[in-house]
């Protein structure tokens, strides 16, 4: 992949994590937040990995890639030598991995996708897909490959806020499933991992209100389970209006710039505009009530900029030199 806009350099300061969970409610933009915050973290000559786990294939979208299988694929590469893998983590995969390496079932293990049981063992147990998945993303934040480790930081594109508090919550899920063997010491594997300062949870958001209101509520969940809260992320913001510019314009004002700008001032032409400006004005007014609210969590707030071109390599270089960039 080629290289924009790139980081100048590793964002490591900044992100001190090594596990950086990213959510937010749909639509807010979490996945371009986590591509592009796994670009900032790969600057400088570090290695990233971006995970994801809903099946979308939103990583591969974004990067223009086919689709990605279940194996660690390079997607980028980042200014002074550094690169960016994606692992797509497919929980039928996981489940096979996940018998092999504790049961020694080899081709048994295949076998069983050919009966559908994989389909049956998740349905019947749902909280072991999250433990298989939230896993397959310990394994890799703590893998080591000689003498260090196999990648500086993994970002995961996580579930929505709506469900991020049982996705990460897999002690309760795994104390549903057994008391003993396997499955409960890899959640409780999982669960000090998730639990410990080298994981943050960032939340992404827009300053509109059920993305804030939700953002709010994860946060206090996240809190209630001891999972470690990074930064607050308003996606797509627009700079807050000064002071000076915050009053009402007058039909009158409106009709005199039109004129002396030698254009028509007719009086429907006056009105719409009037009309737009006042929407304009009431939606930044909301927006800078949500953004006190965002404020009022006591939390870290990064805002990043509206990419007017949308969201491709270039869009996502843009935001990751605004996050590489973060105090």
């Amino acid at each position: 992949m080629g290289a924009g806009t790139e980081p100048a350099a590793p964002a490591a300061e900044s992100w001190p994590a090594r596990l950086h969970v990213v959510t937010g409610k749909g639509g807010t933009g979490k996945t371009s937040v986590a591509a592009a915050l796994a670009l900032a973290l790969a600057a400088g000559g570090r290695r990233t990995l971006l995970v994801e786990v809903e099946g979308r294939q939103g990583i591969a979208g974004l990067f223009g890639t086919g689709p990605l299988p279940y194996e660690e694929r390079r997607i980028a590469s980042v200014a002074g030598g550094g690169e960016v893998r994606a692992l797509a983590v497919d929980p039928e995969e996981a489940l096979l991995e996940y018998l092999d390496m504790f049961y020694r079932l080899g081709a048994a293990g295949k076998a069983l996708r050919k009966f559908g049981a994989i389909d049956f063992a998740t349905t019947i147990a749902p909280g072991l897909r999250d433990i298989l998945l939230t896993g397959k993303v310990k394994e890799a934040t703590t893998r080591t490959a000689g003498n260090r480790r196999a990648y500086d930081a993994v970002v995961l594109d996580a579930p929505p806020t709506g469900r991020i508090g049982r996705f990460l919550n897999v002690t309760a899920e795994a104390a549903r499933l057994a008391k003993v063997g396997p499955i409960k010491t890899q959640s409780e594997g999982v669960a000090a991992l998730l639990r410990s300062p080298i994981t943050a949870v960032h939340v992404v958001t827009l300053l509109e209100e059920m993305p804030v209101q939700e953002t709010i509520d994860a946060i206090g969940e996240l809190d209630g389970l001891g999972i470690p809260v990074g930064r607050v992320i308003v996606n797509a913001a627009r700079t807050p209006l000064e002071a000076g510019t915050a009053g009402r314009v007058s039909q009158a004002e409106l009709r005199r710039g039109l004129a002396a700008a030698g254009l028509p001032a007719e009086r429907t032409v006056v009105a719409g505009l009037y009309a737009e400006a006042r929407d304009h004005l009431v939606r930044r007014s909301l927006e800078a009530s949500l953004r006190a609210d965002l404020v009022e969590l006591g939390r870290p707030l990064l805002e990043l900029p509206v990419v007017p071109d949308g969201i491709d390599r270039a869009g996502l270089d843009v935001l990751a030199a605004t996050l590489a960039g973060a105090a």
